[in-house]
């Protein structure tokens, strides 16, 4: 694991290749699940929510290992997401990194924190907590990424996005407990605000954009998404490189749907507007794994 871990933070993201294992292809008389469409939208109350738990695993070609954890919890509005905190940490230790490390990349051995509030987001621990001026422990992010610098690894298919959800289920074939189906970058950036607001680069290129995502969401007796894993080749993430490399492969799993959920900003006085350079644009910042947090 030292070995996969330890070159994916001091190379860049060109090393993150994952094996995209193919879905279950479901029996001929199987019968079509619930529509989780319909099921999510009846979800939609302001004030409740849903929680969910993700590993993100990444290969080097041979073998793979999880590369990132996140826990997280969405709350809705009557049409959609109006707020999500998301916790996440890369599978890293001080260890693997070496004493030699800038110390940008040894804080990512650190839980990461995102608290997004409408499209404004709020960022925390890991890499924020060493470009943050002294005494400030959070960045206020105005159209800010979803996830932090985490959330560029993490699912790019958002469950509570009507839309998303619609796309997905035309193009869909039903299989053992949900649907499974495929869907390019391009579209699902046309489509997704979501996915628009983690993307890795806010200019991807013509071979990230054919990259495709295949999905598989598995679905209660309600209808409701209970798990739902999306793998993808690492074109998707760098613009560059071979589809036939592997990718990254998300699986995520979500728990209490129509619980009560309250997601507040952080106190004020603790919010920064700039980084200790002064400036106030992720995109001033020299960010680990070459990468560029779309605004």
């Amino acid at each position: 694991m030292k070995r996969i871990l330890t070159g994916v933070a001091l190379a860049t993201t060109a090393a993150l290749v994952v094996a995209t294992p193919a879905l279950l292809a479901a029996p001929a008389q199987a019968a079509a699940p619930k529509n989780p469409v319909a099921a999510v939208k009846k979800q939609l109350v302001p004030g409740k929510g849903v929680k969910f738990s993700e590993r993100i695993s990444v290969s080097d070609g041979t073998r793979s290992e999880v590369f990132i954890r996140r826990t997280g919890t969405f709350q809705f509005s009557k049409s959609g997401l109006a707020a999500s905190d998301i916790t996440a940490k890369f599978a890293l230790n001080l260890s693997d990194l070496g004493d030699d490390a800038p110390e940008t990349l040894k804080a990512l051995a650190t839980p990461e924190r995102t608290i997004r509030i409408g499209t404004t987001s709020y960022l925390s621990g890991g890499m924020w907590s060493k470009v943050l001026p002294e005494g400030e422990t959070w960045f206020k992010a105005p159209h800010g990424p979803t996830g932090g610098l985490t959330g560029t690894f993490g699912q790019p298919v958002n469950v509570a996005e009507q839309a998303t959800l619609k796309a997905l289920l035309k193009t869909a074939k039903p299989v053992s407990g949900g649907y499974a189906g495929k869907i390019t970058v391009r579209d699902l950036r046309k489509i997704s605000l979501w996915y628009r607001s983690s993307a890795i680069d806010p200019r991807p290129t013509a071979k990230a954009l054919k990259s495709v995502i295949s999905w598989k969401l598995t679905v209660n007796a309600a209808g409701l998404p209970v798990r739902l894993v999306a793998t993808f080749p690492q074109t998707a993430i760098t613009g560059s490189g071979s589809t036939k490399d592997g990718g990254v492969r998300v699986d995520t799993r979500f728990t209490g749907w129509g619980g009560a959920v309250s997601i507040k900003a952080p106190t004020a006085d603790d919010v920064s507007s700039e980084f200790e350079n002064g400036k106030d644009d992720i995109s001033s910042l020299d960010l680990p794994f070459g990468v560029s947090v779309a605004k």
